[in-house]
């Protein structure tokens, strides 16, 4: 059974930090592409950023293109997204995704 536990969420004023990790198991992490995604209260999940198998291949949204990193560590079965010069509209609750599967999320508010 696919298991994605992501932590690391809180409250940080505009212009903080945050780094969101995702424990997986259940499936072999280091052969999946792995994604994080993310939906605002009243809005669509929007996709943020995937990392291919091996980590050297990024992908993100525009939204967060040059202050988010998403990196993995395939030893640790681990995800993570690095996250620099928040800002009030990355407020939402974030999930990791591997294929069809979700975590339970982690909420991420950015408020002064």
């Amino acid at each position: 059974e696919v298991q994605l536990v992501e932590s690391g969420g809180g409250m940080v004023q505009p212009g903080g930090s945050l780094r969101l990790s995702c424990a997986a198991s259940g499936f072999t992490f280091s052969t999946y592409d792995m994604s994080w995604v993310r939906q605002a209260p009243g809005k669509e999940v929007e996709w943020i950023s995937s990392i291919a198998t091996g980590g050297p291949s990024t992908f993100y949204a525009a939204s967060v293109k040059g202050r988010f990193t998403i990196s993995r560590d395939n030893d640790k079965n681990t995800l993570y997204l690095q996250m620099n010069n928040l800002k009030p509209e990355d407020t939402a609750v974030y999930y990791c995704n591997v294929d069809a599967d979700w975590g339970l999320g982690t909420q991420v508010t950015v408020s002064s």
